[in-house]
């Protein structure tokens, strides 16, 4: 017992924030229940987001009863690729992307060949809320499928690699690329397999990586070093992340966006209760950035002032960026 309580409070000094942390002083503190539906809820999200001119990936259309099923050839038209997930999922269950079609039937990015009637079936699972936080009735969401940007070519396996950043009261205050491998099945899930990769705030240069909970330099499946590389538009995305306290009134929550081939960065979607892996894979504790944020709202608000989207993100860069790559 002496051991663990002794490395805990080694773990605290460094800042690692736990999950008992998290809830208690910013979930519970910083982010209104009557506020979560805005997040929790991919389309009203995606609705925000339009409305505040924010880039998110185009909805097709959605369906919200059993009967609506049979508008699902109308929404998908003569597209040959898109996107069927739930509304409400999370962890990136329920999702299926399609990216060719095959003599009548659908391929997935997996390469698994779908007929009609089960995109049907899985679609009417996603309504009974199947693949929904606490198992409520849903929708299914149909839409553009992203194409990932070239830049990940050699570092992800199928699938479509996301940024996730964590964002106090408008400040980001830490980021991680995540990359889908060949045990995640192509999704970008930590839990389900996908690499995490720290990323300097300041840069957008990538960091090492942290695979299966194990520090890691090269994606397991290209063999190709996750760590050096230039994330393209970082202070679009640092901005993007910034703007989405306005957007929805959560004060902690994390942004994932993704860099699409066409279209550049598009927000995916936001969580009221962003998990804590990010801290593995930045060697670096949420906490202090975290108290350093408080501070600075501290020090503005007994001055009387407030600070613009473009002065949140230039403070975090100063205060948290410029991270020396790890040698070896």
């Amino acid at each position: 017992m002496f051991g663990f309580w002794k490395t805990w409070k080694a773990l605290e000094a460094r800042g690692i924030m736990g999950i008992n942390r998290r809830n208690a002083d910013y979930v519970l503190k910083y982010n209104k229940r009557s506020l979560y539906p805005i997040v929790d809820d991919k389309i009203i999200t995606k609705e925000r987001a339009i409305a505040a001119g924010i880039h998110v990936p185009e909805l097709y259309g959605v369906i919200s009863t059993e009967k609506e099923i049979d508008k699902l050839d109308e929404i998908i038209g003569g597209r040959n690729d898109f996107v069927i997930k739930p509304a409400q999922g999370a962890g990136g269950d329920g999702i299926i992307v399609v990216a060719d079609r095959f003599e009548g039937r659908y391929r997935t990015v997996s390469g698994k060949i779908i007929a009609h009637e089960e995109l049907e079936h899985h679609i009417s699972s996603i309504l009974t809320g199947l693949y929904s936080l606490g198992g409520h009735r849903d929708r299914a969401l149909i839409e553009y499928r992203v194409t990932p940007d070239q830049i990940f070519k050699s570092i992800s396996y199928e699938g479509v690699p996301d940024i996730r950043i964590i964002v106090l009261m408008g400040y980001p205050v830490m980021a991680m690329l995540r990359l889908p491998t060949r045990q995640s099945n192509g999704k970008a899930n930590l839990h389900q397999g996908a690499i995490g990769v720290g990323v300097d705030l300041a840069t957008g240069l990538t960091l090492r990586g942290t695979w299966l909970n194990n520090i890691i330099n090269k994606h397991p499946d290209t063999t190709n070093a996750v760590d050096g590389v230039q994330l393209p538009y970082w202070d679009g995305f640092m901005k993007l992340a910034a703007g989405c306290y306005e957007l929805c009134g959560l004060g902690y929550i994390g942004v994932d966006m993704v860099l699409d081939q066409e279209k550049g960065p598009l927000i995916l979607e936001l969580n009221a209760r962003p998990g804590l892996n990010i801290q593995i894979a930045n060697d670096c504790g949420l906490t202090h950035r975290t108290h350093a944020v408080e501070a600075r709202l501290e020090d503005l608000k007994a001055r009387g002032l407030s600070e613009t989207v473009e002065e949140r993100v230039a403070f975090v860069q100063e205060m948290f960026g410029h991270i020396p790559p790890v040698e070896g």
